[in-house]
């Protein structure tokens, strides 16, 4: 797995602060799961999400154990009523069907993005600096969101910020604000898309 240089974090930041102001009343939550949809066609399989991973710059085995984990933990969610299928397909149009419990509730319901509880993540966890997180007041921050015995929900929110915080802290450790923006929306994966894509050039 890669991990953003300094400048590139500040870079990639940067782009994100500059994007539209996140709607309020859109199901954001497709957007933030569409960077995965590689063929535009509603549907997310495993070697999608795979290749998603791999865009961003993520190693094979990250990439496969992620695939396994999501596809396999969201497809059923996703299609109510119809078979399970074993290609563990993820729909996109009904992602909000597969938020988990013990999360930071900036999705609501309908997979809309809930400003309050965005700022709310930093007004009380925050502490060190007021537009970022250390990785101790991430975990403490994870560690308050946790419902009573949602194993599955500790654990999906636990993964998801994790794997955020390794890939994309700066040289100081601190996982700043605008990088958590852009993955709500979903713009940070094209960002971070483009600049695994620069360096490959190189």
């Amino acid at each position: 797995m890669v991990s953003l240089s300094s400048s590139s974090n500040h870079s990639i930041s940067q782009e994100v602060a500059d994007e539209k102001p996140i709607p309020h009343d859109q199901n954001v939550l497709q957007k933030h799961v569409e960077f995965f949809d590689r063929n535009h066609d509603g549907i997310i399989y495993p070697w999608e999400t795979f290749q998603g991973f791999r865009a961003i710059g993520c190693g094979y085995l990250i990439s496969s154990v992620a695939a396994l984990f999501i596809n396999a933990s969201l497809s059923r969610k996703t299609r109510p009523g119809k078979f399970p299928s074993l290609l563990f397909p993820i729909e996109v149009k009904n992602i909000q069907k597969a938020k988990h419990g013990s999360d930071s509730s900036v999705y609501d319901s309908e997979g809309r993005f809930v400003p309050s509880k965005f700022e709310e993540i930093f007004k009380k966890h925050a502490r060190t600096h007021p537009d970022a997180l250390t990785s101790d007041e991430l975990m403490e921050m994870l560690k308050a969101n946790r419902e009573p015995k949602d194993y599955g929900g500790w654990l999906g929110s636990f993964s998801e910020w994790k794997f955020l915080y390794i890939l994309c802290k700066d040289s100081d450790g601190l996982l700043h604000r605008d990088t958590i923006r852009g993955v709500y929306d979903g713009s940070l994966f094209e960002k971070l898309e483009k600049e695994h894509s620069q360096k490959k050039n190189k």
